[in-house]
């Protein structure tokens, strides 16, 4: 199936951690008997709502929970560690389980460094822009990034991520690194590592380095539409153009994400859908991502314009609705963008929700409802 998965193991409100991580251990096996091809988990730090801050270690139990289906990161931050640490991490994993994992990488935390840098004051969009729409897609106005990564709390979780006075190398030396550690043509062998049989991916939200390096080292790219929706074509255009045939692969092969809620009527899709919006906001005010809230706590919000510009374009492209109806705008994405595979990340409050929300969606994609 052209299906895959996104977990960022979330914690419901009035839940743990611990629920989190049995609730993406029960959701990675269902997702197998569903028929999803991968199953990747995210990285996030400092975030009281999300459980997958160690995606090497959260591989390894959905790995071990699991048979057939893919697992991977997506993604790990290469700016928090050394390009040894991760080869070696999924070295192991690997040689467990060989042939199913998938190391996803991205450059999340330099990008974050680079625009605190020339952080500026907001300019919302021009009055009355709210976006365009490309053969059916909607692409909305870009988020203004710079302000939510000066964040002076941002500033201090990045601090605490490396060692005092540690320098980022750039991103494509270190992906040189990891190639290089993988396939034994670096000076020092990565034990377990060196070999491994692991799936490299570059993930990112632009057209800039890191679609830039995925395409000229011709590695597969993962494009973020459910993070970043208004650079999604210059994402996925950038990685074209750059990309050049390697002994991975012979053409670009391009997977984009989408954040969808399924249900088996519209109204009860919504319901299930309303506290996304809050939760985007506690990420975008930088907070971190609360825990998820229930659809009665979204209600008590009181929203001012102001929240609602900041969640807007999040809000606007997430897809939700009947199975048919969210797997024909995931049709459109995927015509849109050219994808050769779609990421879908679905959160709702209650696990059996999310569950249900998923085996709706490959029901209906693959035409078995």
């Amino acid at each position: 199936m052209t299906l895959s998965i996104l977990d960022l193991a979330p914690i419901p409100s009035g839940g743990t951690a611990r629920d989190a991580l049995l609730n993406t251990i029960d959701l990675a096996r269902r997702a197998e008997s569903s028929g999803y091809r991968r199953y990747w988990l995210a990285e996030h730090h400092f975030a009281p709502g999300v459980a997958s801050s160690a995606p090497a270690v959260l591989i390894g139990l959905v790995a071990a929970a699991t048979g057939r289906i893919r697992v991977g990161s997506g993604a790990v931050q290469l700016g928090h560690q050394t390009p040894l640490s991760v080869v070696e991490q999924f070295g192991l994993i690997d040689a467990l389980y060989p042939g199913r994992i998938d190391l996803g990488i991205g450059r999340s935390g330099q990008r974050r460094a680079e625009l605190a840098a020339k952080a500026a004051p907001a300019k919302p969009p021009p009055d009355g822009e709210a976006g365009r729409v490309v053969d059916g897609l909607l692409i909305p106005p870009p988020f203004d990034w710079s302000r939510l990564a000066a964040h002076p709390q941002l500033a201090f979780h990045a601090s605490l991520l490396q060692q005092p006075g540690a320098q980022t190398p750039d991103f494509a030396e270190q992906i040189d690194d990891v190639i290089a550690f993988l396939t034994g043509d670096h000076q020092a062998h990565a034990v377990p590592g060196e070999g491994a049989e692991v799936e490299l991916w570059i993930l990112g939200s632009s057209g800039g380095q890191s679609a830039q390096v995925a395409g000229e080292r011709g590695l597969p790219f993962a494009a973020n539409y459910h993070v970043s929706p208004s650079s999604v074509l210059e994402a996925v255009e950038g990685y074209r153009k750059a990309f050049k045939p390697s002994k991975a692969l012979a053409e670009p092969y391009v997977i984009v994400s989408a954040d969808v809620v399924v249900a088996d009527d519209d109204a009860t899709a919504r319901e299930l859908a309303k506290p996304y919006g809050l939760w985007v906001r506690s990420i975008r005010t930088g907070a971190g991502a609360r825990t998820y809230p229930t659809p009665e706590e979204a209600d008590a919000h009181v929203w001012s314009a102001e929240d609602l510009a900041l969640v807007k374009d999040r809000i606007d492209t997430r897809f939700v609705g009947t199975p048919e109806a969210v797997a024909e705008r995931l049709r459109v994405l995927r015509r849109v963008t050219g994808a050769d595979e779609l990421l879908v990340t679905t959160i709702t409050h209650d696990h059996a929700d999310r569950v249900r929300s998923y085996e709706l969606l490959a029901d209906a994609w693959d035409g078995r409802s």
